[in-house]
């Protein structure tokens, strides 16, 4: 089997692939480009698909990164409250159980839900996804993350969580002194982190890397990659 690879992500050479434009859905073939270039639409001239430099090892390089910040987003002090002598320091794992606790088990759940479980899933996809990618291997199971990973992406709430910590620290600093710790600024890193991992990678990029590393797995290629 043969690939094409142009000084951009390989492909599958007898393989055809068609991407409809977001805004005017207009249907394109996709072509390959090289990096850095992006593909635009032929009637609106939008945005089509991009290949990123060094997208895989930027990819994992903020998967990694996001891990850390999520580690310190749970169990670091987030916000510490000092009012007429008391002192309460908080966790944002801790804010689940004190939500679960005082009877908001809905909020409880969403929070969970949206800033815990599935920003975890989304950075163990990224990192199952990508670091085999970037040596050309297939682990099991890679077409089923690569749609869990597309799927979730609109999901993922960390910044509306932050928003709503925001305001609740500009009515809380009128009642009590607030000092926020390093599981807030974890927070903040995270949000970066998962921004820039998952738009590290093009969609079309991975989707063919992933078919490549399933055919590479299935049967060797004669004479490697086709150039």
């Amino acid at each position: 089997m043969k690939y094409w690879h142009r000084q951009t992500w390989p492909r599958l050479r007898n393989r055809s692939h068609e991407v409809a434009c977001h805004f005017c859905d207009t249907l394109h073939q996709v072509d390959l480009i090289e990096e850095g270039q992006q593909a635009l639409c032929m009637t609106c001239h939008q945005a089509l698909y991009r290949n990123r430099p060094q997208s895989l090892s930027r990819a994992v390089a903020f998967g990694i990164t996001g891990s850390l910040f999520f580690i310190g987003m749970l169990f670091l002090p987030f916000i510490t409250l000092k009012a007429q002598g008391n002192v309460s320091v908080t966790t944002a794992g801790e804010t689940v159980l004190r939500l679960w606790e005082n009877g908001g088990t809905i909020i409880a759940g969403a929070v969970f839900l949206f800033i815990i479980l599935l920003p975890l899933i989304q950075l163990c996809c990224l990192l199952y996804l990508c670091i085999p990618l970037s040596f050309g291997k297939n682990f099991p199971g890679m077409v089923f993350t690569g749609r869990l990973f597309q799927a979730i992406k609109a999901w993922v709430m960390v910044e509306v969580f932050f928003l709503g910590t925001i305001v609740s620290l500009l009515k809380l600093v009128k009642v009590a002194e607030v000092t926020m710790g390093f599981g807030f600024w974890s927070m903040i890193g995270l949000m970066i982190s998962l921004a820039a991992g998952v738009g590290g990678i093009d969609r079309m990029e991975l989707w063919d890397r992933i078919e490549v590393a399933n055919a590479r797995k299935k049967e060797p290629v004669e004479g490697g990659l086709q150039c």
